[in-house]
């Protein structure tokens, strides 16, 4: 059943009642093919966070969906820089999160991915150390590893001086994860976008103005524009909307 703030679809085809997680669940549905599925959160202007942080944009609408894609996906994608700037825990579910994810075939936990050029990395950090099933560490063959990392994640080297976004995704296809989640940072988007591997963008808007200072949830160089159609608008009834767009 539908818990917290109500969320209903505005588009395609209005619903007014509220969505329980078995209807949010179909309409953020895992591919029947391979799949990279962003998840942010913005403000009404575009900003990636309020005093530095992402949670100063979301509410329980926004962690709600946040926790069902985790639930659906093989693999969660992060960059380096944002887990260790959000302070990122191990990937937990629930038990009745784990009990759909076994009913439906998949494993147990989600594995989580790490993409780092420095290996910049604390082996102690619980993402790591606490993790459930043991993480992957995407990164270059002139990466150095600190001590003790190797002993808590797979250390998969996919290029020779920056990290080969497309062969990491290969790899990580190759072991089964057909469908992954990332949840950013910027940078990690912007590369992603601009080597053309993004099939699918969960965009959650505020209803706040953050103004000027915060950078947009993408950053990088420069790349050529892609269409991406919208599939749904949902939503809650704090004001927030929820926005979902994919390729066909």
């Amino acid at each position: 059943m539908s818990v917290g703030i109500p969320i209903s679809r505005l588009w395609p085809a209005p619903q007014p009642q509220p969505l329980d997680d078995d209807a949010l669940v179909a309409l953020y549905p895992r591919g029947d093919h391979p799949r990279l599925r962003v998840n942010f959160v913005t403000s009404v202007d575009g900003a990636v966070s309020v005093d530095g942080y992402s949670a100063g944009l979301s509410g329980q609408p926004d962690k709600r969906v946040f926790g069902l894609l985790r639930m659906l996906c093989d693999a969660l994608v992060v960059a380096a820089g944002t887990l260790r700037h959000e302070g990122y825990r191990a990937v937990r579910l629930s038990p009745e999160r784990r009990a759909w994810r076994r009913a439906h075939g998949l494993a147990e936990y989600p594995t989580l991915v790490v993409v780092s050029g420095a290996l910049d990395l604390d082996p102690a950090q619980a993402a790591f150390a606490d993790a459930p099933v043991r993480p992957v560490v995407l990164t270059h063959a002139g990466a150095a590893a600190p001590p003790g990392l190797t002993d808590v994640v797979d250390l998969v080297r996919c290029g020779t001086e920056t990290v080969d976004l497309a062969a990491g995704l290969a790899e990580l296809r190759r072991r089964g994860h057909d469908q992954l989640l990332c949840e950013g940072g910027p940078r990690l988007f912007g590369a992603l976008t601009a080597a053309g591997l993004v099939d699918e963008v969960c965009l959650t808007v505020a209803p706040l103005l953050a103004g000027p200072g915060p950078g947009r949830i993408t950053a990088g160089d420069p790349s050529p524009v892609r269409q991406l159609p919208l599939r749904h608008v949902l939503a809650a009834e704090d004001g927030v909307l929820l926005l979902r767009y994919a390729r066909d």
